[in-house]
C-alpha cells in the first residue's frame, strides 16, 4: 500500500528513508568500483591487459546494463519502488561474490555484467522514492547527501578492498563486501515503506496512472533540456569513469605508491573530496535553482573549467605524494554536475514518470561514460605502450583534457536552454 509521507509520516522517518538508501548507493558504488581499486593484484594473477581491463569495467558492463535499465525502471514506476531497490541490491551482491570466485577472464566478465543490475534496479527508484519523502525547495540537499553514496563508496572500497587484498587476497574483498550487500537488501526490503507518488509535488498523479513506456521514452528523448543534460553528464562521465577505473594502477604502476599508501591516502582523497562536491553542488541548487533553472547547469560547467588544471598537475607528477595532492582538485569540482543534474530531471517529469526518466539518464550517461570512458582509456593505454613503455597510462591520462572541454560546453548549452524555456514542476516548457 502506497503512503503519504506528507500525511502519515513524520520528518524524521524520510531522513531515516534517505540514509538506508544513501548505504544501498555506497554498496552499489563500491561493490563497482572494487575491480578497478583491486586492479594491479588482479592483473598479476588473472593475466589481464590495460584494454581487458577497460572492457571489462566499462563497456561489459554498460552493455549488458542497457538491455535492462529500461525495462526494470518502467516496472518500478508501476510497481512497488522499494522492493526493486531491495532486490536489485541481493542481486547485484550475490554478482560481487561471483567476482571473487571468478577463477579466469570469462568467469569474472560474466560476474561483472551481473553486477550492473544495481545501477538499474537500485539508483533510479531510489531517485524517485526521495522526490516523494523531500518536497522540492529540500531535494537538492537531499540529493547531495544520497549522491555521497559514489564517494563514500569509492573511499570504503579502496580502505577496506586494498586492505584486505593486503593482508589476505583480492578474492577475499569481493566476498566479505558481497555478503554485506546481501544483508543490506533485507534491510531494506524490511524497514523502507513506499510513499505516495507525487504526494509533495503541486500536481499529484491519480491512484490509477500508471507510466506509460513508449510516452515517456518518446517525452525524453523529445525535450532538448533532458537529452541534453543527458548528453553533458556523460561527456562528465566519460572523463570520471575514465580516471577511476585507471587511477589506482596509475598510482601504483608509474608513480609507486604501494597498496596500503592507497588504502589510507588514496581512500581520504576520494571520500572527503567528492563528498565535499556532492554537498556543496546540493547547497548551491537549493539556494541558486530557484532564481535561475540555469543554475542546474552553470554550476556543473563552472566545476569541470575548475578541475582541468589541478588533473593536469595529478597526471604531471612525478611521485604519488604530490599527485594525491593534485588528485583532491578534481576529486571537488569533477562530481559538481550530479546532484544538480538528478534534482533537474526529477523536477522536470511527472511524478509517475521519474523512476524511468532517471533510468533514461542513466542509460545515457553510462552508455557514454561508463561504456567508453575506461575502454578507451585502457584501449589507448595498450596503444601508447609503443611510444612510451613505462609511461602508456600517462599519456592516456592527458587525451583526457579535452573531453572535460567538451563537457563544460555542453553544459553551457544546457544553461541556454534553461533561460530560454525554464521548467514547471511538472516538467512542460513554461
Amino acid at each position: 500500500m502506497e503512503m503519504s509521507p506528507q500525511t502519515t509520516k513524520p520528518a524524521g522517518y524520510a531522513w531515516f528513508v534517505l540514509f538506508v538508501l544513501f548505504l544501498v548507493y555506497v554498496l552499489n558504488f563500491l561493490d563497482r568500483q572494487l575491480l578497478s581499486i583491486l586492479a594491479k593484484p588482479i592483473q598479476d594473477e588473472l593475466g589481464v591487459s590495460d584494454g581487458q581491463l577497460g572492457m571489462i569495467s566499462g563497456l561489459y558492463f554498460a552493455v549488458f546494463y542497457c538491455f535492462i535499465s529500461i525495462p526494470v525502471g518502467w516496472l518500478a514506476d508501476r510497481t512497488n519502488r522499494t522492493k526493486v531497490v531491495a532486490l536489485a541490491c541481493g542481486l547485484w551482491s550475490a554478482a560481487t561474490v561471483a567476482c571473487g570466485l571468478s577463477a579466469n577472464y570469462p568467469q569474472l566478465v560474466a560476474a561483472r555484467m551481473s553486477v550492473g543490475v544495481g545501477e538499474a534496479g537500485g539508483v533510479p527508484p531510489s531517485y524517485a522514492i526521495i522526490s516523494d519523502y523531500f518536497a522540492s525547495r529540500s531535494r537538492g540537499l537531499a540529493f547531495g547527501l544520497f549522491n555521497l553514496g559514489p564517494p563514500v563508496g569509492q573511499a570504503l572500497g579502496v580502505a577496506f578492498g586494498a586492505s584486505i587484498a593486503a593482508a589476505y587476497s583480492w578474492r577475499y574483498a569481493f566476498i566479505v563486501l558481497g555478503i554485506v550487500g546481501i544483508v543490506m537488501a533485507l534491510v531494506v526490503f524490511l524497514t523502507v515503506r513506499e510513499p505516495k507518488r507525487g504526494g509533495l509535488d503541486k500536481v499529484t498523479v491519480a491512484p490509477t496512472e500508471k507510466a506509460g513506456f513508449w510516452p515517456t521514452l518518446r517525452m525524453f528523448f523529445s525535450r532538448p533540456v533532458l537529452v541534453l543534460t543527458a548528453l553533458a553528464c556523460g561527456a562528465v562521465q566519460f572523463v570520471t569513469y575514465a580516471s577511476l577505473n585507471f587511477t589506482t594502477l596509475l598510482l601504483m604502476r608509474e608513480k609507486d605508491m604501494a597498496l596500503p599508501d592507497v588504502a589510507v591516502w588514496y581512500a581520504l582523497v576520494v571520500g572527503l573530496g567528492m563528498s565535499a562536491s556532492m554537498i556543496i553542488s546540493g547547497r548551491l541548487v537549493d539556494t541558486f535553482a530557484p532564481r535561475a533553472k540555469s543554475a542546474y547547469a552553470w554550476i556543473p560547467a563552472i566545476g569541470l573549467l575548475c578541475a582541468i588544471p589541478p588533473f593536469i598537475g595529478f597526471v604531471h607528477a612525478p611521485d604519488w605524494q604530490t599527485a594525491i595532492l593534485f588528485l583532491i582538485g578534481p576529486m571537488v569540482f569533477n562530481y559538481f554536475y550530479l546532484s544538480p543534474a538528478v534534482a533537474l530531471v526529477q523536477e522536470a517529469v511527472a511524478p509517475h514518470q521519474r523512476v524511468m526518466s532517471g533510468a533514461l539518464l542513466l542509460l545515457v550517461m553510462n552508455l557514454i561514460g561508463l561504456g567508453l570512458g575506461p575502454t578507451y582509456l585502457g584501449a589507448a593505454s595498450d596503444w601508447l605502450r609503443a611510444v612510451s613503455p613505462d609511461h602508456s597510462l600517462q599519456l592516456a591520462f592527458y587525451t583526457l583534457v579535452p573531453f572535460y572541454v567538451l563537457a563544460a560546453v555542453l553544459f553551457m548549452v544546457l544553461a541556454g536552454s534553461l533561460r530560454k524555456h525554464g521548467l514547471t514542476p511538472t516538467g512542460e516548457p513554461s
